[in-house]
């Protein structure tokens, strides 16, 4: 990008409503991509992938068709391809996330797709069952075209920064429980065993890894509040001395709740040059990573 890219204000609480249905209703749909995609690794086969309009879950198998379910975010539309032809759309505008549960399944229903999930939302606190949720019924178009656009050029330096690596690594992905954008490099040494651990968590973590991504703010899966965006980087296990290291740009920091660095989504769109402040985020933060664990760099990095 030129030095006059434009990075567009999300402020945490201007869309915090819009946001929060959103993630339910993105929950929804994330929970039919995991009933329907064989199992991949690190579950991967439940992300959610950018597209020129939103997010798409890709094509998942369904008897002899496939489907494809996607957020489009110019028009505002949650569409429903298959493979056979039919297409079915639903709007995205204010409405109870009970609402739209009930008509998504009803039209995959009419459309000769039996899916069965289970209806309450997860990596969230207070949990409330979709059929039953009343609460969340914002949508704000502008706010939500805006994240789509966060998304995007996020994804762009991620893939740049990504192309650097020989090893195994993930694709970019979205992942709908946590709400993020990111990709995730290996060691390719498997990681100590978490006997403590959730299935779920042990599965995510079974091998050395560095990520690195975006999060809009709010309350993580651990608890943790944060009123406004970032970029983050971590490294799982931490190796001992990471957290110490000094991160490019001076304005990032280690989050010592989050176990992660971080960087202010605000701090990279008012600079001069925001993608090469990220991706300079983005390679310290490896670098550290890397290096305290470890890794053998010549044999993973071109």
């Amino acid at each position: 990008m030129a030095s006059d890219e434009v990075w567009p204000a999300l402020p945490l609480e201007a869309w915090r409503e819009t946001y929060d249905t959103l993630h339910m209703w993105m929950q929804i749909v994330g929970k039919i991509r995991l009933a329907l995609s064989p199992m991949v690794n690190h579950w991967w086969h439940t992300a959610f992938y950018l597209t020129s309009r939103g997010l798409t879950t890709s094509p998942m198998p369904y008897g002899e068709r496939t489907i494809e379910i996607a957020f489009d975010f110019i028009d505002h539309n949650l569409s429903i391809d298959m493979s056979d032809g039919q297409w079915e759309t639903i709007p995205l505008t204010s409405r109870p996330v009970a609402d739209f549960y009930i008509e998504l399944m009803a039209t995959l229903q009419a459309s000769g797709v039996d899916v069965k999930i289970w209806p309450k939302p997860v990596e969230v606190t207070d949990a409330v069952p979709f059929p039953q949720d009343q609460k969340h019924a914002k949508y704000d178009r502008e706010y939500a075209h805006r994240a789509w656009q966060v998304l995007m050029q996020t994804d762009e330096v991620l893939k740049a920064f990504r192309g650097h690596f020989l090893g195994k690594c993930s694709p970019v992905h979205f992942f709908w429980g946590s709400f993020d954008l990111a990709v995730t490099r290996f060691s390719g040494r498997k990681a100590p065993e978490m006997p403590n651990a959730d299935p779920v968590t042990r599965e995510a973590y079974s091998h050395e890894v560095i990520s690195h991504g975006f999060w809009p703010g709010g309350v993580s899966a651990g608890g943790v509040a944060l009123d406004e965006p970032v970029f983050y980087s971590y490294a799982a296990p931490e190796p001992a001395g990471f957290k110490d290291e000094i991160i490019r740009p001076k304005a990032a920091h280690y989050h010592p709740k989050l176990s992660e660095f971080v960087l202010s989504y605000d701090t990279v769109r008012q600079s001069n040059q925001p993608t090469a402040m990220l991706m300079e985020f983005f390679q310290s933060t490896y670098d550290a990573g890397a290096n305290r664990g470890q890794w053998d760099r010549p044999a993973l990095e071109r």
